[in-house]
């Protein structure tokens, strides 16, 4: 009972309000800097404050295996809302994320993720999501990693759903690999449709890239089967 009135009365709000204060400073950075840099650092500011504030530690395994000079499409299962945070506050690598479109029209939320370069999905329609590959690839191309979580949302089962295959397509337009990624632990912390928040800890592992070179569009569901794989073993790590 305490633990839940904890995550009520004090995380809860105390993430609403990081929100509505990043979100202000970063909307702020963008009149400045166009490029995105300065709101990922704002961004990377909030999540490690949200981290905090609901007492969650992260261990990343495997940031070795990825080179500086390269451009990347990160994967990775998601289970729960603290995967964001997570993925945002950890991540060795600056990248931009591709989600729903529905979340641009959140105030504060949306202005940010528009103003620091982020990419909307339009799932509802086939012409909208092929625009957005294209966009994403061209964003890789100008020297900009990309995080997907290629289950479509998140996952209320035990296990991962399906990826879909749009992350291996923008990878092969661009010509860069795709890194499997896990998430461990998130689901104790925060549970689907939950707003009880546990302390805990939580692992980001990293797997080895995955190449797309020689591959065409007609690969890509072959290629994204091939990354749930290493995403299936990264999880399934002791």
């Amino acid at each position: 009972m305490l633990s839940y009135l904890r995550s009520v009365l004090w995380m809860c709000p105390s993430i609403g309000f990081s929100v509505l204060i990043m979100g202000t400073i970063s909307l702020a950075t963008s009149l400045v800097d166009r490029s995105g840099r300065w709101q990922h650092t704002v961004a990377t500011t909030w999540a490690r404050m949200v981290l905090r504030i609901c007492l969650v530690t992260v261990k990343v395994v495997g940031a070795e295996k990825l080179d500086d000079r390269q451009q990347y499409i990160f994967v990775s299962n998601h289970f729960s809302l603290i995967d964001t945070p997570v993925m945002f506050g950890c991540m060795p690598r600056e990248f931009r994320i591709m989600a729903r479109h529905k979340l641009w029209h959140i105030p504060f939320l949306g202005w940010h993720l528009n103003r620091a370069g982020h990419i909307p999905v339009n799932r509802e329609s086939p012409r909208a999501a092929v625009r957005n590959v294209e966009e994403a690839a061209k964003h890789v191309q100008r020297g900009t990693s990309i995080l997907l979580f290629p289950e479509g949302g998140r996952t209320r089962e035990p296990n991962m759903r399906p990826f879909k295959s749009g992350a291996a397509h923008i990878a092969i337009r661009a010509g860069v690999p795709i890194v499997p990624m896990a998430l461990v632990g998130t689901r104790k912390i925060l549970a689907p449709n939950s707003i009880h928040l546990h302390p805990g800890h939580a692992e980001l592992r990293i797997g080895k890239p995955v190449s797309t070179i020689g591959k065409d569009s007609h690969e890509a569901k072959h290629v994204i089967s091939t990354v749930q794989q290493e995403v299936e073993k990264l999880a399934a790590m002791m």
